[in-house]
């Protein structure tokens, strides 16, 4: 190598002052992405409100169903989903069987178990007053009930209180929506003639759709049954409530925990129809939440696609005179890619805002509890963003394989 050409290489370029394109920093591609963007305010108005309205479409559905899903739940909650009862059965020699007295401690100490109570059967009768001839009975039956019956199967008092502690002890009576009825009585304070004498009436029920048979009973306080009535202390009828998960394996221990000495003689009620109902909603929602938001999100994908593939055909001089201005095929790419997702996060964060409205407002209509998923508004964004990228895939390739030539002829 002679003196002359010493420092150059052999296509005579001189290393010092040959071109290496720069290389593109994330700072640099996203104001190149949305410089993009600004140089066609509407078109990119009008394709992130596209997208938009796909995200909307798609959490409005998932929003609304799941808010009519939880109104649908809190319903068929107030039905007893949770509730279990149990019965005497029968002896192996066909005789009426008899729950233990402690059944109601027992089945306290299962974990699940929220609450429980029991009702037990008096041979007595109520009547309006002490001239009413004795077989006119009404079909009003007399029970001995526990404190926490309100609790167990949901009732709520029409008028007046319910026996606490203190009043279980003493000669009071709550009559059941029906009982009160047939017995002409519409406020506590009045006296009826039970068990051949006075009890006060401390209040009257509201119609119990959970165990309607205390809605045609007078109800006396256990200890008070016993005191005054000659109640044995047998549970005729015990009321569960369990974690609406557990209910099941609730069932399947409460006959030996009732009466571990002999389980085959207690009958356990299966978990009420609301439950099977209410499970059953929730899988055909789910399914129909799913298949709803992908749809939802193709759609909003197939907009930025469109957008992005018609951006390209429209910008060809543009991207030639960047071609010919030294930008590389790659950093093309990052540009049509930068594009596409900041097109997609706009009409993403557009998109959740106008869909939690849209939920909010409908729920509200409707007096139902509004519930927009986290997993929805988390999924579709994530779900925005990585369709937008594979949106603008093709055509930020397509792009970049363009050559100057090819471009600005």
């Amino acid at each position: 190598m002679s003196a002359g050409t010493e420092g150059r290489t052999e296509t005579g370029a001189d290393p010092r002052t040959e071109l290496v394109p720069a290389r593109l920093g994330a700072t640099d591609v996203a104001r190149v992405g949305a410089a993009g963007l600004r140089a066609r305010p509407l078109r990119a108005v009008l394709s992130a409100l596209g997208i938009a309205i796909g995200i909307a479409a798609m959490l409005a559905v998932v929003g609304i169903s799941t808010s009519s899903r939880a109104d649908l739940n809190r319903t068929l909650d107030r039905l007893g989903t949770n509730l279990l009862t149990v019965e005497p059965g029968s002896t192996m020699f066909g005789d009426a069987a008899r729950l233990p007295e402690e059944s109601v401690t027992m089945v306290g100490r299962i974990g699940p178990v929220h609450s429980v109570a029991a009702i037990g059967r008096v041979t007595a009768h109520v009547y309006r007053n002490d001239h009413i001839p004795t077989g006119q009975t009404g079909s009003i039956a007399v029970v001995a009930v526990q404190a926490g019956l309100p609790t167990a199967v949901g009732s709520h008092m029409r008028t007046g209180v319910w026996l606490n502690e203190a009043t279980s002890r003493y000669p009071g009576v709550v009559l059941g929506a029906a009982a009160a009825r047939r017995l002409d009585i519409r406020e506590p304070g009045t006296r009826v003639w039970l068990g051949n004498q006075w009890f006060g009436v401390t209040g009257i029920l509201e119609p119990v759709p959970l165990a309607d048979e205390l809605d045609s009973s007078a109800m006396v306080g256990w200890p008070a049954a016993e005191q005054f009535l000659s109640f044995d202390g047998h549970p005729t009828e015990l009321y569960v409530r369990s974690a609406e998960p557990s209910v099941e394996a609730v069932r399947t221990v409460l006959a030996a925990t009732v009466n571990p000495e002999a389980p085959s003689e207690v009958q356990v009620s299966r978990p009420s129809d609301a439950l099977a109902a209410q499970r059953a909603a929730d899988s055909t929602l789910g399914a129909l939440l799913l298949g709803l938001g992908a749809v939802a999100l193709l759609v909003g994908g197939i907009g930025v696609a469109n957008t992005m593939v018609i951006s390209v055909l429209e910008r060809r001089s543009e991207i030639g005179l960047r071609r010919a201005l030294g930008a590389n095929r790659g950093q093309i790419r990052l540009q049509f890619l930068a594009e596409s997702l900041l097109l997609s996060a706009l009409g993403g964060a557009g998109g959740l805002l106008l869909g939690i409205g849209v939920t909010t407002a409908y729920a509200t209509t409707q007096d139902w509890p509004t519930v927009v998923p986290l997993w929805a508004m988390a999924g579709g964004a994530g779900a925005t963003l990585l369709i937008g990228a594979v949106a603008g895939l093709y055509p930020a390739v397509r792009a970049s394989r363009l050559s100057p030539t090819e471009a600005l002829a």
